[in-house]
């Protein structure tokens, strides 16, 4: 169809590799086109397969059809230029014809490839908006694809090259510059791109120079996929905020069973004083040890619910910055201040802690039974003072029994169907040490096949279970509890996030929690037997010192499995570690 040439120019029908009038255009799926032969080519002898102008990389080479639309254009772009009397050019009637020949056509022809000069002029006038660059091209054609006239007013079709222009210049000016978008300090150009290796918006210049090898992709677009992720963020941390204010309540809830405690203490107090006045300077020193532990205890559950409140207070921040940033509309701003908030802050893990609210009452409550028996039996030596027997006892009457933990106890066995190929087991399934090689045993999935451990035969779901190990000659074992559905092949991350709750013995001294990062526990009596003791209901797994009477350290958490004695005798490396592990009867003092 017959058109005015002074609606194109040269350089919009060029090719980006050749630097030639298109010859059998083809587009690639980001937009841009290029002559069949030429991006082949250049496919051909390319690493990836992108597009030479954005750089989009492709997953898979794309399949090439010729644009028909654009190849008509060239066409009949290049028959104009062939013939400038055609088409409404000079011949037509325009400023040209009045004003002569111009310089181009003083031989009567045309240079092939060149307008004529008052052509080119009026050329400029129309198309005087600035030139856009590809790579913009594709973020302007995504903005007003869905808003492109495809008809006239009158309900007719336009032109196809009509169309095709009319498409041309709404894609490449109109819609970018409604958006007032913010320009490039460096090369003041519009900043419409955005570089997912440096995170940051960058303009055309910037993406065809020290940009060029990144993956580049349209601001606008990757502003507007990070934005539906700020919802989701927004969850998580107020589910993060969630569990720190429940801490927080578990915490207020131990600091009030501990002054409770206080109350316990000074009763010892009173019944000390009764019995025995002549043992006053252990009272002092078993008062001294309470109080530190009593203050101790306030000053960490201080610590802790100060740290907790300061996260809390950084979360609740983050979530009203948050949803102050998804109300913006500027995606520069946007993702510059979502990558600031996305970046993940260095948070505490809070699942293992917890605070003891023992002080030592055990202890004393143990000497002053000891005491009153003591007493007892000098005043049955002295007839004269004996009524007074019946108003002492009373004193204990007030206060119910407490149970012990042996009281407990269970039967506990090795269950060889889990135990490492390494580990000897004996007949009545009460010890276990470490071989030097491994026997020839079936393997199974309940089988640990990396780490030299070993389950006990007996599974809790509920209630209170107790049981003693001997752990006397060895300079490292693990002992504890381990989850139904632990792993037990191939390397093991123990902790009690993946079903292993236990205490390690290492290098002799070095006694800590299998947590993450673990929890080192000093002790200054090295114990020869070990307590553990497990309320199923309470998630609680407590650790003793049997000879000694003395508590070494309890771990607070949620069980909703079975969980099974968990023993692992570790390793002879050094040669002095092949003592066994032996579970031992449990004796009622």
């Amino acid at each position: 169809m017959p058109f005015s040439r002074s609606f194109l120019s040269e350089e919009q029908l060029l090719c980006s590799i050749c630097l030639d009038v298109f010859d059998n255009p083809v587009s690639a799926p980001c937009g841009h086109s290029f002559c069949m032969a030429c991006i082949r080519h250049y496919w051909d002898t390319a690493k990836h397969c992108q597009c030479p102008l954005c750089k989009q990389t492709f997953k898979r080479r794309p399949d090439l059809h010729i644009n028909r639309t654009l190849r008509e254009i060239t066409e009949q772009f290049k028959r104009m230029v062939a013939s400038p009397g055609d088409s409404g050019g000079v011949g037509a009637g325009g400023e040209a014809e009045e004003g002569g020949m111009t310089q181009e056509t003083v031989d009567g022809a045309q240079k092939p490839g060149h307008l004529p000069g008052l052509l080119l002029n009026e050329m400029k006038q129309r198309l005087s908006r600035h030139k856009v660059h590809s790579n913009s091209q594709a973020c302007h054609e995504e903005r007003g694809s869905e808003q492109t006239p495809n008809t006239n007013t009158n309900g007719t079709q336009p032109p196809v090259i009509d169309r095709q222009l009319s498409l041309r210049r709404y894609t490449l000016s109109g819609a970018a510059d409604a958006m007032k978008v913010p320009l490039c300090p460096k090369h003041h150009c519009n900043l419409e791109l955005f570089c997912l290796s440096d995170r940051e918006c960058i303009c055309i210049e910037c993406g065809q120079t020290e940009h060029q090898s990144h993956n580049i992709t349209c601001a606008e677009k990757e502003w507007r996929s990070n934005k539906m992720k700020i919802s989701i963020t927004e969850t998580e941390i107020q589910e993060m905020t969630r569990e720190r204010m429940q801490k927080v309540e578990e915490i207020k809830q131990s600091l009030v069973d501990i002054r409770l405690a206080e109350n316990e203490v000074q009763r010892s107090m009173q019944l000390f004083g009764v019995l025995m006045s002549s043992l006053e300077r252990s009272q002092a020193g078993l008062l001294e040890v309470t109080e530190i532990n009593r203050r101790s205890a306030e000053h960490q559950a201080e610590v802790m619910i100060r740290e907790l409140e300061q996260e809390i207070t950084e979360l609740k921040t983050r979530s009203t910055a948050l949803a102050k940033l998804a109300k913006t509309e500027n995606f520069v701003t946007g993702l510059k201040g979502y990558s600031d908030l996305s970046t993940p802050t260095s948070m505490k893990d809070w699942t293992g802690v917890s605070l003891t609210c023992d002080l030592g009452t055990k202890a004393i409550y143990a000497s002053v039974c000891l005491l009153l028996e003591q007493f007892k039996e000098e005043l049955r030596k002295l007839p004269t003072v004996c009524l007074s027997v019946s108003a002492n006892q009373s004193l204990l009457t007030s206060h119910p029994k407490v149970k012990r933990v042996q009281e407990y106890a269970v039967d506990v066995t090795l269950d060889s169907n889990t135990a490492h190929p390494r580990l000897i087991l004996s007949e009545d399934k009460k010890k276990v040490w470490c071989g030097e090689k491994q026997q020839h045993v079936p393997d199974s999935r309940e089988r640990f096949d990396r780490v030299v451990c070993v389950l006990g035969r007996e599974g809790f779901s509920g209630g209170r279970h107790y049981w003693e190990v001997e752990v006397d000659g060895k300079t490292d074992w693990d002992l504890g509890v381990a989850s139904h559905s632990s792993n037990r092949k191939g390397k093991i991350t123990v902790s009690p996030s993946n079903g292993y709750w236990f205490l390690s013995l290492r290098d002799r001294n070095n006694y800590a929690f299998r947590t993450e990062p673990s929890t080192a526990l000093p002790l200054s009596l090295k114990p020869q037997k070990i307590g553990l003791f497990v309320d199923y209901e309470k998630g609680q797994v407590s650790f003793y010192n049997v000879d000694a009477k003395m508590h070494i350290y309890t771990f607070m958490d949620n069980f909703s499995e079975t969980i099974y004695p968990f023993f692992s005798p570790c390793t002879n490396k050094t040669g002095n570690n092949d003592a066994p592990l032996v579970i031992t009867p449990v004796l009622l003092d």
